[in-house]
């Protein structure tokens, strides 16, 4: 099969989390580019940080197709975003392994490979012809290249639209162009009706990714969603870089009010932790029991099953106006 060496470079935000990124994936592709090279380069919102992102501007040509297929292609996900996806746009026949934390979808072959750390032989003893990575750990992308095998960096996303575009590489990378298309608008269609449900309160909403404190602001694809809801998201003003996952501290948060705290349930602490933290009493979110606790695979992940995200904080939009209309 000829094949072309490439390397995807990616606008986004690869952060993060111990929940999101332990569980696979963080936002993983913001605007992805491909060029061609005779080396090579490539993430988990899992296995990054703020330090570790890159900006490229894409190429005219940055929707040729990049890979060359014969059906035979064999693929390995270091992303569990990237697995979401692959199987998605008709490619799971071709993925034969997926990193530990690629649970989704069921028939995912999940091995003990690692998106955070990543051992290059073990890589290999699955003959790959290209590996989809949120990240490049452990030089991966200049072993695998130096042995004929393809990269791609499929990170996180600044926001939505650039989402749909990196989608759309990577079904073109992995000769699924016209159903990786498909499946952009059918996604993008979930979305925007999930979207059109919310009551569009202007709320002030903080989203924390993990005790120390890390939020998503509106520059990546989580803050994007609450932007989209008419939320108000305080972790804004603290990323001046537009990172997209800026670490805020106690004061901060206290100081901004917010009138909604959503955790995920892949912390260590729940809804009664955050209320009983010191001097969170008089937190507005706090007073009146507005803390929710969501899907960490689902909310973190850029992939099929964002929708459910959006519809769960729609739902919460929906509660609260309610008991916000019903109060004496």
């Amino acid at each position: 099969m000829a094949k072309k060496r490439f390397i995807v470079s990616v606008v986004a935000a690869i952060f993060f989390i111990l929940s999101a990124c332990s569980n696979g994936d963080t936002p993983e592709s913001a605007q992805s580019t491909t060029t061609t090279a005779s080396t090579t380069d490539t993430s988990p919102l899992e296995s990054t940080t703020p330090s570790e992102t890159t900006t490229t501007e894409a190429p005219a040509d940055a929707l040729e197709p990049t890979l060359e297929t014969d059906g035979t292609l064999r693929i390995v996900s270091l992303s569990p975003s990237a697995t979401e996806l692959l199987f998605a746009i008709g490619a799971g026949s071709n993925v034969v392994a997926v990193d530990a934390y690629s649970y989704y979808p069921p028939e995912a072959p999940v091995t003990d490979l690692s998106g955070w750390d990543p051992n290059v032989e073990a890589v290999l003893s699955y003959l790959p012809d290209l590996v989809v990575t949120a990240n490049d750990s452990n030089n991966l992308v200049d072993s695998l290249t130096q042995v004929g095998v393809d990269v791609l960096i499929n990170a996180a996303p600044a926001d939505m639209e650039s989402g749909y575009d990196a989608l759309i590489r990577l079904g073109q990378a992995v000769g699924r162009a016209n159903e990786a298309m498909e499946f952009a608008e059918t996604f993008k269609a979930d979305i925007e009706a999930a979207l059109s449900r919310s009551p569009q309160l202007p709320m002030r909403v903080y989203h924390e990714l993990d005790g120390n404190y890390y939020s998503a602001s509106s520059m990546s694809f989580i803050g994007d969603v609450y932007a989209a809801l008419g939320a108000t998201n305080i972790a804004d003003p603290a990323d001046a870089d537009g990172y997209g996952y800026p670490q805020l501290t106690e004061e901060y948060i206290i100081e901004a009010d917010p009138e909604l705290i959503v955790i995920t349930d892949q912390v260590s602490y729940d809804a009664e932790d955050v209320a009983a933290r010191p001097g969170w009493e008089n937190i507005t979110a706090v007073r009146n029991g507005h803390i929710t606790v969501v899907d960490a695979d689902i909310a973190s992940r850029w992939g099929p099953r964002l929708p459910q995200f959006i519809e769960t904080i729609v739902d919460v939009l929906w509660d609260i106006r309610d008991a916000v209309n019903d109060a004496p």
